[in-house]
């Protein structure tokens, strides 16, 4: 018996919900047939379309929405997205002017553009990129696809400078792994196997990956040779700068749209992931990873991120289990060693963590190279945290040692010996040094606080702690820190107060030792 048009919308807004993408989108489409018309409706049913992956329910929706003149700006997409992938560019060109005209998206404009002119064989592509306006995100695109579109053109040394010159304008390394494959994969295919490999050095995982694919003679997936698959490498980078803000909505609509253009995207795929995790729909976004096969070459992306989302969804036992599958499987690299140390560090193993940094470090050095700060800093904290301080001490020395103008390191090291009263003066000039690089950090200031409280300098700690509580008033380990402080000089009322907001976002042990300093005040011997 098929419900009612008011049934079917019922059913829809419970799905909606409880977060059933797929049926709440069903809901709306069988409610949409009644009612064609309904704008209302229609939006509800654009957005459960691109959660549940509905692209004729995405369409018919966009349409409605559009003769309504009440189309929203990333909606929009989803009009432009079937032009290009029929290649209708003059309706893709009507498509980019609506764009351009309401703002929201104006930015991507050039790019998108760049590739219909690519694709259509009409003007520059390279040239209309320079046309457009914005800060330096809009530069950082236009970088990225300078790079790309030279290289789909067949212009080698140009598209390696266009690469390297996007590190100058905001395109760090983890932003940029995926054009550095994108470009290396088309160098390789057009036989330019030096060139390709010139920009996969370095301890990535995916350039690991990738120049091991090369060196085997096997193809190396991910160019981008057409406008389908260079709009979505645009949607699917936006949509994971837009996840990071919080901003769920509109980071699954740019996610789907880049998926829609091509669907066999790795790339788009992890930024779907992360637009439904980013809306609190891991096990949605979990299936999506679920999508990108273990021979991929973004895999190692993949299984960060299912780790992290594991994590976060509670389920400590498969995130280890993922993570030591991977550690221990032939062909392991220093990623995976080192992803195995996080996990078992999240989960409370601290020697096994400390195990897993070194299995690190051993790889790197036997490949003849330097191993990073980064592992030696992790090591020592696992080591420490294991109680077993005498053997973390020498690696934070190493981590400083590689690192000696790294705000972290400085601190961590100087913090750790200031608590045990070793090298006082010398930590007390670590940790110094550390808050002189990053002022900012309210978790540098508190370091700096801390140790001012240790050595006598009561008055002097309460300045900094009042000011490392400023900068983070959630911290508890701060506001104890600077409870601590006001008691010192018998500011009984300030203490208690700056312990009651330290019990509110603390855990653990700290829970009892707040509450005994609460009802008790401070032990006549500090504990912490």
């Amino acid at each position: 018996m098929s419900l009612s048009p008011l049934g079917s919308y019922v059913r829809a807004r419970a799905a909606d919900a409880g977060g059933n993408a797929a049926e709440a989108a069903s809901g709306y489409a069988a409610a949409l047939d009644a009612t064609p018309d309904d704008a209302v409706l229609a939006l509800r049913a654009l957005r459960q379309a691109m959660a549940a992956g509905d692209e004729a329910l995405a369409l018919r929706a966009a349409g409605v929405l559009d003769r309504a003149g009440v189309l929203p700006s990333d909606a929009r997409m989803v009009l432009l997205t079937r032009a290009v992938r029929v290649e209708d560019w003059a309706d893709a060109g009507r498509q980019i002017a609506r764009i351009e005209k309401e703002g929201a998206f104006d930015f991507l404009v050039p790019v998108i553009r760049a590739w219909i002119a690519f694709g259509s064989g009409t003007g520059d592509p390279v040239a209309i990129l320079d046309t457009g306006k914005g800060g330096a995100l809009a530069g950082a695109y236009a970088a990225e696809h300078r790079a790309l579109l030279l290289a789909a053109q067949g212009d080698i040394d140009d598209s390696v400078a266009a690469v390297r010159a996007t590190a100058l304008l905001g395109g760090g390394s983890s932003r940029n792994t995926t054009l550095r494959v994108a470009v290396a994969a088309r160098l390789a295919a057009s036989g330019k196997t030096d060139k390709a490999l010139s920009l996969l050095d370095g301890g990535d995982a995916v350039f690991v990956a990738a120049r091991a694919r090369i060196a085997a003679g096997r193809p190396l997936a991910g160019t981008i040779d057409d406008p389908a698959e260079g709009i979505s490498a645009l949607l699917a980078k936006l949509s994971a700068d837009i996840s990071r803000e919080r901003l769920p909505m509109l980071a699954i609509s740019l996610a789907r749209n880049a998926l829609v253009l091509a669907p066999d995207s790795s790339a788009a795929k992890l930024a779907m992931s992360e637009a439904l995790a980013s809306g609190d729909n891991v096990d949605e976004a979990l299936a999506v990873l679920d999508r990108i096969p273990d021979d991929d070459i973004l895999a190692s992306l993949a299984l960060n991120q299912r780790v992290a989302l594991l994590l976060r969804n509670g389920d400590r036992t498969a995130a280890l289990a993922a993570a030591e599958a991977a550690a221990t499987a032939p062909g392991a690299t220093v990623n995976d060693w080192s992803r195995l140390g996080d996990v078992r560090g999240q989960a409370g193993a601290f020697d096994g963590a400390a195990e897993a940094y070194a299995r690190a470090i051993a790889m790197v050095q036997a490949g003849g190279g330097t191993a990073p700060w980064t592992l030696w800093l992790l090591r020592g904290s696992a080591l420490e945290r294991a109680g077993r301080w005498n053997e973390a001490r020498p690696e934070l020395e190493k981590a400083a040692a590689l690192a000696p103008e790294n705000a972290m390191v400085l601190n961590h090291l100087g913090y750790a010996q200031l608590e045990r009263g070793e090298n006082v003066d010398a930590a007390m000039k670590l940790v110094a040094r550390a808050s002189a690089l990053r002022p900012e950090d309210a978790a540098i200031t508190d370091s700096l606080g801390w140790a001012y409280y240790l050595r006598g300098d009561i008055p002097r700690a309460i300045e900094t702690l009042e000011r490392a509580v400023k900068g983070e008033p959630s911290e508890s380990a701060i506001n104890e820190h600077l409870g601590d402080a006001y008691w010192a000089v018998g500011r009984r009322y300030e203490a208690r107060y700056a312990w009651r907001s330290a019990l509110v976002f603390a855990e653990g042990d700290a829970v009892d030792r707040l509450r005994g300093k609460i009802d008790r005040g401070m032990p006549a011997k500090r504990t912490r």
